[in-house]
């Protein structure tokens, strides 16, 4: 997958955590290439399998090993998953827990907020860098979260979803950056991979009316800025 995506002209990839294991595969990952960089994060969904001293053990190993993430994230609220009362007000809860991590280790905060990207959006106002990732939310709240210099990252669902489309026509492109979110969301049916993203690059750059080279250049500017990321393998 990793030789697929090279071969295809991946310069760099990021890879995200969502709890303890996830985690430490990501930092695997980064020591192993330098073409792949870490986030570190707790996803909304494993709260309930979650006891609080592995959440303590969780939030230990974001503090201890921060320095070997580009980010902190993906983190957030899903209330797709979650209907239920106390259960929300848990990942809210703990995302402020995240949130505060992240304005203290002065990391970008990537956004993980299915049908909850206002409240997501209303939690992190006071934060400089802030990523939401795979973005599905309304317009207006797009608008704001651009207005307020934070990233949209759209991911390869965009090529099979004519609302995540309108998002792409709308986006600013000084903050838009694409994403597979693999091993879900393939725009091809199946297993969603890396390289994949080349089918959001070509279809954006349509929708924009650009040559996808400058999108790929655009998008690849954007991540490496919010990231601070300066890799031998990146131009």
């Amino acid at each position: 997958m990793l030789d697929s995506a090279r071969r295809s002209g991946i310069a760099h990839m990021i890879n995200s955590g969502v709890d303890l294991s996830t985690n430490s595969r990501s930092l695997e990952l980064s020591a192993k290439y330098d073409f792949i960089s870490a986030t570190l994060g707790l996803s909304p969904n494993t709260l309930e399998s979650i006891r609080e001293p592995e959440l303590d053990m969780l939030f230990r190993q974001l503090e201890e090993n921060a320095d070997r993430a580009v980010g902190i994230g993906e983190a957030g609220l899903d209330y797709y998953h979650c209907k239920d009362a106390p259960g929300r007000r848990r990942q809210a809860e703990v995302f402020g827990r995240v949130i505060d991590l992240a304005r203290a280790l002065d990391k970008p905060l990537v956004i993980h907020s299915r049908d909850a990207e206002q409240p997501a959006l209303d939690m992190v106002k006071h934060l400089d860098k802030v990523v939401f990732h795979c973005y599905s939310g309304s317009l207006s709240t797009m608008k704001e979260a651009l207005d307020r210099g934070y990233y949209i990252s759209l991911a390869t669902n965009v090529c099979r979803s004519g609302r995540h489309q309108i998002l792409a026509r709308n986006v600013s492109l000084e903050r838009l950056m694409v994403e597979t979110d693999s091993p879900f969301l393939s725009p091809r049916g199946g297993r969603n991979e890396p390289s994949f993203v080349l089918d959001s690059i070509r279809l954006i750059s349509r929708i924009r009316g650009m040559e996808p080279q400058e999108l790929a250049r655009i998008t690849a500017e954007n991540t490496k800025r919010i990231y601070n990321i300066r890799s031998s393998t990146l131009p």
